[in-house]
C-alpha cells in the first residue's frame, strides 16, 4: 500500500469527499488528510505549512466548481508559489463543458506539478491518482 505524507481534499460536495476518503482508505494510508470547501482555505493551509516547514500535500483532490475561490483560482495562485516538491492535483468536476478540460489542458502546460482531470462521480482511485505507477500491497 503506498504511504502518503498528506492528503488535500479540496471540494464542498460532503459526499464526494466521503467518497473520495472511503476509497482512499483501501489504497493508501496517510494519517494527514485535511478537507476544505473551497480553494482559499486549501491556498492558506499550504502557504501557512510552507512557512511552518511543514508537509505539504502529496496528493491534492480539487474540485473545479466551488464558492469563494474554485479550482481554477486555486492552481493560479498554487503556481506562483515557490515549492519544490510535485504534488499530484487531480482536478474532479461534474461538469461537461468542453472548455474545462480544454483550460485543464492549458493549465497542464504551466503547471509544475502533476495534474489530472477526472469527472464525477469518481467511481476508482487509480495509482496514478496517488502519483505511482504501481501500489503495493
Amino acid at each position: 500500500m503506498k504511504k502518503v505524507n498528506c492528503i488535500f481534499i479540496v471540494d464542498d460536495d460532503p459526499i464526494t469527499v466521503f467518497g473520495i476518503k472511503k476509497m482512499l482508505r483501501s489504497v493508501t494510508h496517510c494519517d494527514d488528510v485535511q478537507i476544505f470547501q473551497n480553494g482559499h482555505e486549501a491556498y492558506e493551509a499550504i502557504k501557512e505549512r510552507q512557512e511552518k516547514g511543514e508537509n505539504i500535500p502529496d496528493v491534492i483532490f480539487l474540485d473545479i466548481n466551488m464558492p469563494i475561490m474554485d479550482g481554477w483560482g486555486f492552481l493560479d495562485e498554487l503556481i506562483d508559489l515557490d515549492i519544490d516538491e510535485h504534488v499530484v492535483i487531480n482536478m474532479i468536476t461534474s461538469s461537461i463543458d468542453p472548455a474545462d478540460h480544454k483550460k485543464w489542458n492549458s493549465f497542464k502546460d504551466r503547471c509544475p506539478h502533476i495534474l489530472n482531470f477526472k469527472n464525477k462521480p469518481i467511481f476508482k482511485i487509480e495509482p496514478a491518482d496517488l502519483g505511482c505507477i504501481n501500489v503495493a500491497s
